[in-house]
């Protein structure tokens, strides 16, 4: 049985992989979502993250599809207590921004989609710095006394942004950050270490990183010469054309190939390892893609393995 984290300084305790809902509603269908939801809670998992944006960018969606899949099917099961649901507000097509009035109209349209009356994990999708941090952290704290959200986290924000409004909740009593969703992975490490990841670290966040797998590249299956059928084969094959990509696919052969579990695997617990990471999320959009990713729950790498795998992705 694996250990749940604690989710930063919240009351939150999560499975150590997130299960990313970004599919949900464009590469699986609801009946496709519902399967992948089932086998990975029956695993032990319980962390969802989703965005009210999933998945707008499809012709004939409007948004909020990812959400609608969770709420049907969290009503379906009768176990909206034991998962631990995050999504995000600033994107929506018709929610657009992070004014106060927006984020408190979004909040409520995320509720409706959910089917919930609360929402575990409420992250700023993209920080808007027109916005002054005084009005986004107010509407947030409007928000959890009002038992609509219960924690709130912020994703793809600067140090100094993420700074001045850390600051301000200690200064006001606010509601505080108490998680991080940056862009962080084997290929992708400039835009998280170094002032921000020291940040976090310093102020007690807890990073639950996107792109984990690098849009599927870290998973192993593309290769010189290889067709992949994936919505996202151009994002992930671009990182074959670099020395470091190639670099980091040789290294991840051979730890995978020491410990007899797949590539993928083991970039989630290279991730999973690093300071303040608490659970990477990682999407599958059928129930053959979970177990691989369900696996890092078990797996704590050796410091020379993890030391082979961030010198091959310097």
């Amino acid at each position: 049985m694996t250990s749940p984290r604690k989710l930063g300084s919240s009351d939150l305790e999560v499975f150590p992989l997130a299960l990313g809902g970004n599919v949900f509603g464009w590469t699986a269908d609801e009946q496709a979502s519902f399967a992948v939801l089932d086998a990975y809670t029956a695993a032990g998992g319980n962390f969802l993250d989703t965005a009210d944006s999933y998945s707008a960018w499809i012709e004939g969606n409007q948004g909020g599809e990812s959400e609608t899949i969770i709420g049907k099917w969290v009503k379906a099961r009768g176990n909206r207590a034991d998962v631990v649901i995050a999504t995000k507000v600033s994107q929506h097509p018709e929610y657009q921004g992070l004014s106060a009035a927006n984020i408190k109209a979004a909040a409520d349209a995320s509720l409706r989609r959910l089917g919930t009356d609360h929402i575990d994990l409420y992250y700023t999708h993209f920080d808007k710095p027109e916005v002054p941090v005084e009005e986004i952290i107010g509407a947030l704290d409007e928000l959890v006394k009002a038992g609509k959200v219960r924690h709130i986290g912020a994703s793809n924000i600067t140090p100094e942004r993420l700074k001045a409004s850390l600051d301000l909740s200690d200064r006001e009593g606010l509601a505080r950050y108490v998680a991080l969703q940056p862009h962080y992975n084997l290929v992708s490490r400039d835009t998280y270490e170094g002032p921000l990841q020291d940040l976090a670290d310093r102020e007690g966040l807890a990073a639950v990183p996107y792109f984990s797998l690098a849009s599927g590249f870290l998973t192993g299956k593309y290769r010189p010469g290889a067709t992949v059928d994936s919505a996202r084969a151009d994002g992930a094959a671009k990182h074959l054309e670099s020395e470091r990509g190639r670099r980091v696919l040789a290294a991840l052969d051979e730890v995978a190939e020491a410990h007899r579990v797949p590539v993928a695997t083991v970039a989630l617990a290279w991730l999973a390892a690093q300071p303040t990471v608490v659970a990477p999320i990682a999407s599958a959009r059928t129930v053959d893609q979970l177990p691989a990713l369900l696996q890092v729950a078990g797996l704590t790498l050796p410091d020379e393995d993890l030391q082979k795998l961030t010198d091959a992705s310097a």
